[in-house]
């Protein structure tokens, strides 16, 4: 087929060198398609990276806790991903022998896996003729053929997963779903795309009837909510060490699984008076009549894809050797112990911003 002969030829010229190419270890690919997940490349290599080394096998991720799990994943967002991981690991370990489905229904028993990851780990480690549907790929094909039905439907993907199924290199899908997506990030991209030199130019329907900045069409808009934090870090010193208190966010809300420090949501900015009255509600929760030290930073703003959070931090400075009452479902820790804890990015953010976890708060 000719489409496939010019762009294997172009792949060949152009595809992007990345440590999980070029082999066929399907734990490997897969750590790699779970982390690429929402993720950018650069800073998916890095985490990927650090999984092999730290679990180079199934069996040694499945033998960790799941708060190691978390901890060698912070920082990168969609934790669920990681819980996901985790628990496919042990699956695989306890349940089928240590031995990674080898086919595409067996791929989708692992919690987390779709699709799309079904399609990638089937296609790359076992060279399996399934094609993988991803962001690029839909943009590349959608402009190719001209198809206007909007991403990110059950419609578009059947659409898409069928013409795909016509068009894949039987011999070589690994390949072949790997120039896709090169194709699609580096080439056909969202915008700035060099159309009048591309390969395709002269099959492409997007191209002939100028609607290359219109396609793919998107479905509908994501509604943002928005949430205000409103976080303390207490600290107070005891038997010579700075301690805090921290406590393990469960329920089905983000972050689960993740330590922070004692939270107050409200649903609306707090005002100076609101916020100073708070503040003393919770210094006499501890048992102290007032703290030796406040202090409040300005609100931070934290993205995520479904929510826009507004997080204010208090650090209370409680003293020395002196007795503090903990809060209602926090627990206690040295903050040598609390640096070894899985938190959530925003926390990292604020805590390398005073550099607590060097214990530099005095």
């Amino acid at each position: 087929m000719l489409f496939n002969k010019k762009l294997l030829a172009w792949f060949q010229e152009n595809g992007r060198n990345l440590p999980w190419r070029g082999i066929n270890d399907p734990y490997k690919i897969w750590l790699s398609e779970i982390i690429l997940q929402q993720t950018r490349i650069e800073q998916g290599r890095d985490y990927y990276m650090r999984f092999t080394e730290q679990y180079p096998t199934v069996t040694h991720l499945a033998n960790a806790s799941e708060e190691e799990v978390l901890k060698t994943w912070q920082g990168l967002g969609y934790y669920s991903r990681a819980r996901n991981l985790h628990a496919s690991a042990q699956f695989i370990a306890n349940q089928l022998n240590g031995q990674f489905p080898n086919s595409y229904e067996g791929l989708l028993q692992l919690k987390g896996v779709g699709k799309y990851t079904a399609a990638a780990i089937a296609s790359f480690a076992y060279r399996l003729p399934y094609p993988v549907i991803d962001g690029n790929v839909y943009r590349f094909i959608s402009r190719l053929y001209g198809i206007d039905t909007p991403i990110g439907t059950d419609a578009a993907y059947k659409q898409f997963e069928t013409l795909l199924l016509k068009l894949i290199d039987r011999e070589q899908p690994d390949l072949f779903n790997h120039a896709m997506m090169d194709f699609g990030s580096t080439y056909c991209k969202p915008t700035g795309c060099n159309c009048k030199e591309c390969i395709f130019q002269n099959e492409c329907v997007a191209w002939k009837t100028q609607r290359v900045e219109f396609l793919p069409v998107k479905g509908n808009t994501v509604t943002i909510k928005h949430r205000w934090f409103y976080y303390y870090f207490i600290v107070w010193e005891q038997q010579g060490n700075q301690t805090t208190m921290l406590h393990r966010r469960e329920g089905k809300d983000i972050w689960k699984g993740l330590y922070e420090f004692p939270l107050i949501e409200t649903n609306h900015a707090l005002t100076q008076k609101e916020l100073h009255k708070q503040n003393s509600h919770i210094v006499s929760l501890i048992g102290n009549s007032e703290a030796q030290q406040i202090i409040i930073s300005s609100p931070i703003k934290h993205q995520l894809t479904h929510r826009t959070i507004q997080a204010t931090f208090i650090y209370l400075h409680m003293g020395s050797n002196i007795e503090v009452q903990l809060l209602e479902g926090e627990q206690k820790f040295s903050i040598e112990e609390a640096k070894k804890l899985p938190i959530s990015r925003l926390i990292d953010i604020y805590t390398q911003q005073i550099h607590w976890m060097e214990n530099e708060i005095h």
